[in-house]
């Protein structure tokens, strides 16, 4: 008896492995399908969209009908010749129903907010149809991540886990939406490819530097429970701390109240990029993004300086952030160095 590694020696060496056969052929039949490229949302699921095949379970249902048809003409069985056609009508319909699950279907609406790369997406997938046909269990996929689709009264949202590992724009591949019902005899799925941009930070960097220092005349103060300057006297909520209850102002007004105090904050912090420039290519990216949450964190303005790009800010707040972020992931790739000539 040979041992497995010797028959796999003793393979051709043309001969090429079976996944690989099969993922090639996967691929051009993808090719074929509807859509072919990225289109706009709404996308709406006609009949022509929608493809039926019959599951692992159907096959042997199929052969199971053949059998019992073949073994009542052969003996002239009348109640079990009206049994394989009751059962092969029933399944026939259940052809119909899977169709009908997906036919009228309209994908409406599809986004993600932006993350860091390395943090999966949140893809959002909005689902609208006919409310009087009831639409369970319908199954959604792209890549590696699924989830189910249930519409409720016309309307469902799918949310699917899309790992992210670069920064910029993420393509999204097709997304699948499938299902077995009612019987599990057949398979019904339609393909939608929209086109929705999804944005991926880039990764901040996880240990480095303090933020640099303010800038300019510019500076401000903020409220904080460890300043030096007493800012207004407030009434007491749960939660503050023991220490901060000013008790004679309290006394005088028969309720307690807190003391809060302002830190001086510095001036309008410059985040440039050229004072980074002994730092390789996506290493500045990856600090500069961190800074932009540090300071977003404290609650400073602050401004970013990119080649070739005008400074953003200063200015503060969710929507700088967005700015500042998407403008670094957008960021072209490292430049590769000109070949020398000999």
């Amino acid at each position: 008896m040979r041992s497995r590694s010797t028959e796999v020696a003793a393979a051709p060496a043309g001969a090429a492995p079976a996944a690989p056969r099969f993922a090639a052929a996967r691929q051009h039949l993808l090719r074929l399908a509807r859509p072919r490229q990225p289109e706009a949302l709404p996308v709406r699921f006609g009949r022509d969209r929608v493809y039926v095949l019959p599951t692992a379970f159907g096959l042997f249902f199929l052969v199971l009908l053949l059998t019992m048809g073949v073994g009542a003409l052969n003996y002239n069985n009348n109640p079990a010749l009206l049994l394989c056609l009751l059962l092969t009508g029933t399944a026939l319909a259940s052809l119909l129903g899977a169709h009908l699950q997906l036919s009228g279907l309209e994908v409406h609406a599809a986004g993600a907010e932006p993350v860091a790369a390395g943090r999966p997406l949140q893809l959002r997938l909005h689902v609208r149809a006919d409310p009087k046909r009831v639409r369970r269990g319908l199954r959604v996929e792209t890549g590696d991540a699924a989830a189910t689709l249930s519409l409720a009264q016309g309307a469902g949202e799918a949310t699917l886990e899309l790992p992210t590992a670069r920064r910029g724009w993420y393509e999204l591949d097709r997304i699948r939406i499938s299902t077995t019902r009612p019987l599990s005899l057949a398979r019904a799925w339609a393909w939608a490819w929209p086109e929705a941009p999804l944005l991926v930070y880039p990764a901040p960097e996880a240990h480095g530097p303090p933020l640099p220092e303010g800038a300019g005349d510019n500076a401000q103060a903020r409220l904080h429970p460890s300043g030096d300057d007493i800012h207004h006297l407030r009434g007491w909520r749960r939660g503050d701390s023991r220490r901060a209850i000013a008790w004679k102002p309290s006394a005088r007004r028969d309720a307690l109240v807190v003391r809060e105090y302002e830190q001086p904050q510095g001036a309008d912090v410059v985040l440039d990029w050229r004072r980074l420039s002994s730092l390789p290519y996506e290493d500045r990216i990856r600090r500069l993004a961190r800074w932009v949450d540090e300071a977003e964190r404290d609650q400073r303005r602050y401004r970013l300086v990119l080649p070739g790009q005008p400074p953003l800010g200063p200015a503060g707040g969710a929507q700088h952030r967005h700015a500042c972020l998407r403008a670094l992931a957008l960021l072209p790739g490292q430049p590769q160095p000109a070949p020398a000539r000999g």
